[in-house]
This record gives C-alpha cells, sequence and structure tokens, in this order.
C-alpha cells in the first residue's frame, strides 16, 4: 500500500479555467481571484502580475482589507517575516528577535483587536508608558518603541496597511536623558584588573581560558565560543582567526581577529583536536569535572548520566552565568563579559589611538568605538599642565 504523498507548500498556484463562466481563475490561499476571458493575453498577464504580488508577500496575502485588518494580523504577519530574515548564516535566530517578540507582546496586549489604522502616535506613547511601567531603562524602551515603527513600515510595504499610518507613528521621538520616567542605566565601564583577576579563580580552566582570550584580542564572546582550529590562520607571526559567523556578517564585512602571542599560547592547547571541532567544548569540561569526582551511584545511574547529550559549543548565556556565579564567589561586583571589550578597547586606545582600537574591534565607524573605548584622560592632564 503506497504512503500518503506530502503537501506541497511551495507549489505556485496555477492558472485555470472556471468551468460555470469560462473565464480563468486562480486561487490565492483559499481566496478564488477572476483573471478575464481563459487564456486572453489579458487573464495572462493578470496570473503573472497577482502571482508576482503573491510571491512578494511572503504567500499570505491579506486576510481581510487594509482598513479592516487589525493589530493582531499586523503583529503576526511581522513576526512571520521577522523569523525568516533575523537570522544567522547557520539558520539560528539573532537577538534581534527576542527584541521583536518583547515590543511585539506590548502592542498584542493593549491593541491586539484594534484596526491597525486606528493604531497612532498616542497609542505608540501608551505602549511606551507600559514598558517605562515594566522598569526598562530609557535606551530600551526607545529601541523596542523602533521595532514597533519597523514593523508598522514592513506592512505598509506590503500594502497591509497605508504607508500613512507608519509615517504617523515616525513622529514620535525617543526619550531624551533626564526628561522622562524611564530609568536610566550609566555607561558600561571597563572591568578592573583586580576584578578581572578575582573572578578568575572561581570559573573553570576552559571558561578562565575564554575570558583571557576576550580581554587580550577584543573579540565578542560570541566569537570566542564558536573558535574552531580551521578558522585560525597560523601561517604568521600573528595569528589571524576568521569566524563562520559574526555581528556584522549580514552587512557583507569581513571579520579578522588577530591573536599575538599571549593569545597563541592560550590555545595551543586546544588545538590538538579535529579542524572542524570547537576548541571549547562543554562535553570536556564536564566529563574532566566528573572523573575527579568520587561518587558512589550505581553502574546504571552512571550510563545514564554518560549518555546525557551536550552542545558541541558552549553558549553566550553560559558564559554570563560562569561569570555571575564567579562575582559571587568571590564577593566582587557583578560583571559582564561584553564588559571585556571594553577593556581591551581602552587599553588600546591609550597606547595607540582610537585608529587603533576601532580596527582591532572591527567597528565601520570611530564614534561607536568610542562606546566602548573610554577616553584617556592623561592627554588632557598633561596638555592643561603646560597651558594652564
Amino acid at each position: 500500500m503506497g504512503g500518503i504523498m506530502p503537501r506541497l507548500v511551495h507549489k505556485l498556484p496555477k492558472y485555470r479555467r472556471h468551468k460555470g463562466s469560462g473565464q480563468a481563475i486562480v486561487s490565492l490561499c483559499g481566496r478564488e481571484v477572476y483573471l478575464g476571458p481563459w487564456k486572453s493575453k489579458r487573464s495572462r498577464l493578470e496570473y503573472q502580475r497577482l502571482l508576482a504580488e503573491f510571491v512578494a508577500a511572503d504567500r499570505t496575502p491579506p486576510a481581510a482589507p487594509a482598513d479592516e485588518i487589525t493589530v493582531l494580523e499586523l503583529c503576526a504577519a511581522y513576526w512571520k517575516h521577522a523569523k525568516r530574515f533575523y537570522i544567522k548564516p547557520d539558520g539560528a535566530e539573532t537577538s534581534e528577535q527576542q527584541g521583536i517578540r518583547d515590543a511585539l507582546r506590548i502592542v498584542k496586549q493593549r491593541y491586539g483587536h484594534t484596526r491597525a489604522v486606528d493604531f497612532g502616535p498616542l497609542a505608540l506613547q501608551a505602549c511606551r508608558e507600559e514598558m517605562i511601567g515594566l522598569g526598562w531603562c530609557r535606551n530600551t524602551v526607545n529601541r523596542r518603541c523602533e521595532k514597533i515603527k519597523r514593523a508598522f513600515k514592513w506592512c505598509a510595504s506590503q500594502e497591509l496597511i497605508p504607508g500613512a499610518i507608519y509615517h504617523a507613528l515616525t513622529t514620535v521621538d525617543g526619550l531624551k536623558q533626564g526628561r522622562s520616567k524611564a530609568r536610566e542605566t550609566g555607561d558600561v565601564q571597563p572591568v578592573p584588573e583586580e576584578v578581572f583577576q578575582q573572578t578568575l579563580a572561581h570559573v573553570p580552566p576552559p571558561i578562565c581560558d575564554m575570558l583571557r582570550l576576550v580581554r587580550l584580542t577584543g573579540m565578542r564572546p560570541g566569537e570566542v565560543c564558536q573558535l574552531r582550529p580551521c578558522d585560525l590562520d597560523r601561517s604568521g607571526e600573528v595569528w589571524a582567526f576568521r569566524p563562520a559567523t559574526h555581528k556584522t556578517a549580514w552587512r557583507g564585512r569581513k571579520r579578522i581577529i588577530a591573536i599575538g602571542p599571549k593569545g597563541q599560547a592560550i590555545l595551543t592547547p586546544y588545538l590538538l583536536r579535529p579542524a572542524e571541532a570547537y576548541c571549547f567544548a562543554p562535553e570536556e569540561v564536564e566529563r574532566k569535572r566528573q572523573r575527579g569526582r568520587r561518587s558512589e551511584e550505581t553502574p546504571s545511574k552512571a550510563r545514564r548520566r554518560w549518555r546525557r547529550s551536550f552542545n558541541p559549543c558552549y553558549a553566550v548565556k553560559s558564559l554570563w552565568s560562569a561569570v555571575k556565579r564567579a562575582t559571587e564567589k568571590a564577593g566582587v561586583e557583578m560583571w559582564g563579559p561584553n564588559r571585556l571589550r571594553h577593556s581591551a578597547a581602552t587599553e588600546i586606545r591609550a597606547k595607540f589611538g582610537l585608529e587603533a582600537a576601532q580596527t582591532v574591534l572591527g567597528h565601520a565607524r570611530a564614534d561607536v568605538t568610542q562606546i566602548y573605548a573610554e577616553r584617556d584622560g592623561t592627554l588632557a592632564a598633561s596638555v592643561m599642565k603646560e597651558i594652564g
């Protein structure tokens, strides 16, 4: 007996003849559209036009006219687009998806059953006030509001709503520092060297080496997690690490991270593995930890434990968790792995200038580097000593 044939969800709608009227017809997601006399030139052109718009709209024509579509339907359409658009080359979702999810959740809770054409600047400001009430900081509130505007912009480009709706939302400016009830956050500072060393004493050796690499090279935590021997060019005196994926890959930019002698000394013990394997693997750490632990568990429990599956590489969240636990044990201030980029950038800028820090961190613009690299006050002090 033959199996059930799979449904061809990606098959394009066909140009068909309607027997009752003799006209050409096409079905778009259950909606029948008449094209004109069967096999006429006009019907063929109309079919090609509708098919092109259907594909451009991601095969999801609006379920209702533009003046009747609800905010809930609008959010669903944009979220379907975002899940396919904001992904990494390997198919994993980016952090942008989480931000969009949080922003749309507020909109759906307040205005889900409201017509999209009735969602105006005052509605956006009401959503913004709710974000402030949730304790979000000012920068986060501004970023989430921009994501809401972007959702309406995309829906306007798909002719789900009139373009005037999006243009009206752009009149809502972002919150200004000191002029709103939103919580303010301080500038991100480098990790003090003493705090850094005290923290390293309470993390496993591989994570310790990962953090030291981030501190020396200024690479992102996500980049050190995916480091593999095959991504390293060791032909020169300074090694070149080319991550398979990185934050700005979608812009077509290349990322090359230079690793000097100190970083090479850290990495060398981790290169004795297959070229495609990750240098820092959670499974290796866990197995070493279990071997060093004396356990009285039965053989059957031990077999079940060893059959546990591990991710092939560390996640950035794992680094954050490890650092958090270590800072609690060390009794020092909590800091995140991203702050190590600030530490590296500040040191490089003080010794070699802003352009050097910009190159090492891989920023396209110097003003972005200034966020990561604190200005060195030594030069200003020496100038004032002479003329002030």
